[in-house]
C-alpha cells in the first residue's frame, strides 16, 4: 500500500481580499469552483500563494472552513501549517480543527536557519504529533536553507506520517537524487510551475501549482499528458503557457497570479502589506498574454 494518495495537480489557492482588506469569500468560492471545473486533483489552502503569513489564526480557520464547505468533499484538501518555533507550531496544531483536510503542507523553518539535523528533528517531531499525513515543503529561497536530499529521504524512510515533499528549490540534480532514492509510495511534487514537465519526466508525481488558480485546465492537461507518456503534447502545453508562467512570477508570488485573476474577473487585485500589486507595465503584459492564450 502506498504511503501517499495524492497525485497530479494541486492548486495552491490564493486568498482573495476585498478593497477594505477583509477576506473575499465569494471570490474564494469562485476560484475553488474554477479549479475543480478545470480538472485539478487536490486543493492546497494557506500556502505561500495564500498569503498565510498575513492571516491571523481566526482568519485561517475561517478560510479553511470555507474551502471545506465549497469543496463539498469532491477533492482532497491540504492545509498549510509551518513555522520556525517547533513547540509553538505543535501548540497551534492542537488548537486547529482540520475539518475534512487530509494532509498538512509544512514549510521548512525560516530565519533561524537550522542545519540538517535540526531540520530532521523538526519535521520528525511535527509529523509524529500531526493528526494527518505531512508533506514537507522545501523552498530555500524563502527559508534560507535547503533540505538536502539525504534529509528528505531519511524522513521519508523513518517517519511513516511524512508522505511527500513539495520541492521548490529548483535544484534539479538534488531533486533527482530524491526521486532516485525515495522509498516506494513517497511522492515528489514540483513547487515550481515552470519545472513541472522536466521534473515529471524524471519521475515526479505532479505539481502544487500557483498557476492552476488561473490555468487549471492547462496545468491539468500538461500533467495528464506526461502521465500518459504523451510527451509531445506535454511539450506543446509547456511552451504555450511558458510566457504566462514567467510573467506570473516576475514580481513575486502571489502579486502576479492575483493580477491575472483580476484581469479575468475572478478576484480583486488586492494584497496585504508587505506585498503590493504588480506594476502597471507588468499588468498590461499579463493582460496581453492571457488574451493570447484565450485565442489559442
Amino acid at each position: 500500500m502506498e504511503k501517499n494518495g495524492l497525485k497530479g495537480v494541486g492548486t495552491a489557492l490564493v486568498t482573495p481580499f476585498k478593497p477594505d482588506g477583509h477576506v473575499d469569500f465569494d471570490a474564494l468560492q469562485g476560484i475553488v469552483e474554477y479549479s475543480i471545473e478545470g480538472g485539478v486533483d487536490f486543493l492546497v489552502v494557506l500556502g505561500t500563494t495564500g498569503e498565510s503569513p498575513t492571516l491571523d489564526f481566526e482568519e485561517k480557520k475561517e478560510v479553511c472552513r470555507a474551502v471545506s464547505e465549497f469543496n463539498h468533499g469532491r477533492l482532497p484538501l491540504v492545509m498549510g501549517m509551518g513555522g520556525n518555533d517547533t513547540a509553538s507550531l505543535l501548540r497551534q496544531m492542537e488548537k486547529t480543527d482540520f475539518f475534512d483536510f487530509s494532509y498538512i503542507l509544512s514549510v521548512a523553518p525560516y530565519y533561524n536557519k537550522p542545519g540538517q539535523r535540526g531540520l530532521y528533528a523538526h519535521f520528525k517531531t511535527f509529523a509524529e504529533h500531526a493528526p494527518v499525513p505531512v508533506i514537507v515543503y522545501n523552498i530555500p529561497s524563502r527559508c534560507g536553507a535547503n533540505i538536502e536530499p539525504e534529509t528528505i529521504v531519511k524522513l521519508a524512510g523513518n517517519v511513516p506520517n511524512i508522505v511527500a515533499v513539495k520541492e521548490a528549490s529548483g535544484l534539479m540534480v538534488k531533486i533527482g537524487e530524491i526521486l532516485r532514492d525515495r522509498p516506494s509510495g513517497f511522492a515528489v511534487f514540483s513547487g515550481d510551475d515552470s519545472l513541472t514537465l522536466p521534473l515529471m519526466a524524471m519521475g515526479a508525481d505532479g505539481v502544487i501549482s500557483t498557476a492552476a488558480n488561473l490555468l487549471p485546465r492547462e496545468m491539468s492537461a500538461l500533467v495528464r499528458s506526461v502521465r500518459e507518456n504523451n510527451l509531445e503534447e506535454a511539450r506543446k502545453i509547456h511552451y504555450r503557457v511558458s510566457e504566462a508562467l514567467k510573467l506570473f512570477f516576475e514580481q513575486g508570488n502571489p502579486p502576479g497570479i492575483k493580477a491575472g485573476l483580476h484581469i479575468k474577473g475572478l478576484c480583486g487585485n488586492v494584497l496585504r502589506l508587505p506585498l503590493v500589486p504588480v506594476t502597471g507595465n507588468l499588468y498590461e503584459r499579463l493582460a496581453v498574454e492571457l488574451e493570447r492564450l484565450d485565442r489559442q
